[in-house]
């Protein structure tokens, strides 16, 4: 047999073993105006990493990321192969500037929507009588937030026409309102709104719906790898076995999301 034949089918085999061996990496970011530790993060996806690795034929390791400046970076970078972002403009940049591509939203967030609250004796009617005055809000480069400048933008012609008080978390923010730190503040926390409304308060407005918590894949999946993510992720909630997976996520499952309409919603957020 010709030596350079061996030589080549030696390192093809040798490509295949690395390839085999290398561990893709999941980045899961859960937000950072939410209280959740790392090690929690990375239990509730085991089941899926585990699966996913079986499909791709590759190990798939869970890697939680919190801090966002992080998470840009390791987006700019092309580092994770697939990540699940809790903010839509960190998942659009990277789809617009990285190459990624959108596989998913979760269920039960495709319509995120930031509420601004007020006192039940506020005079306040419309988000117009806002000029000029202080707004309380989530952390600056939350989603919240986000969606909080442009929904401010459009009512007052620009989201500089208020002054902002952030802060670190989006159970935080009735408290500025209660205490008349800011004549209103936003959330979209769910549970945050429900609270706030159980005890009378009532919601100002409220922003367009954003779909957040994106599953977004790297340029280093192919086309077909993609693909197969896709449909594991989107029948997850059609068996039995798929949904007690979920139930450590907390989550519903995931649907399709067209990626066009993605980077619209980037746009009007200002991206």
């Amino acid at each position: 047999m010709d030596k350079k034949l061996v030589r080549w089918g030696v390192g093809v085999m040798l490509a295949m073993v690395a390839s085999a061996g290398h561990a893709l990496v999941f980045a899961i970011n859960e937000g950072v105006t939410y209280r959740v530790t790392n090690e929690e993060i990375a239990a509730r996806y085991a089941a899926i990493a585990t699966d996913l690795g079986k499909l791709l034929r590759q190990p798939v390791t869970i890697e939680p990321v919190g801090p966002y400046p992080l998470l840009r970076k390791g987006l700019a970078a092309k580092s994770y192969d697939l990540a699940m972002v809790h903010p839509a403009h960190l998942s659009i940049q990277a789809i617009k500037s990285s190459g990624y591509k959108l596989v998913a939203v979760t269920k039960g967030y495709e319509a995120y929507t930031a509420n601004f609250l007020i006192n039940p004796d506020s005079p306040l009617k419309s988000l117009t009588e806002l000029k000029d005055k202080k707004i309380g809000a989530p952390d600056e480069d939350s989603i919240t937030s986000w969606m909080v400048r442009a929904t401010l933008r459009d009512a007052l012609g620009g989201a500089d026409k208020v002054s902002y008080i952030y802060t670190r978390y989006q159970d935080a923010v009735p408290f500025m309102v209660e205490n008349k730190f800011t004549p209103t503040a936003a959330t979209a926390a769910g549970a945050v709104i429900k609270g706030w409304q159980a005890k009378g308060g009532k919601v100002l407005a409220k922003s367009r719906p954003v779909p957040i918590k994106h599953i977004i894949a790297s340029p280093s999946l192919t086309p077909e790898q993609v693909e197969k993510v896709r449909d594991y992720l989107v029948n997850l909630d059609t068996t039995e076995e798929g949904k007690k997976k979920l139930e450590t996520t907390k989550y519903k499952g995931f649907a399709t999301y067209d990626e066009q309409q993605m980077l619209a919603i980037g746009t009007w957020l200002g991206l």
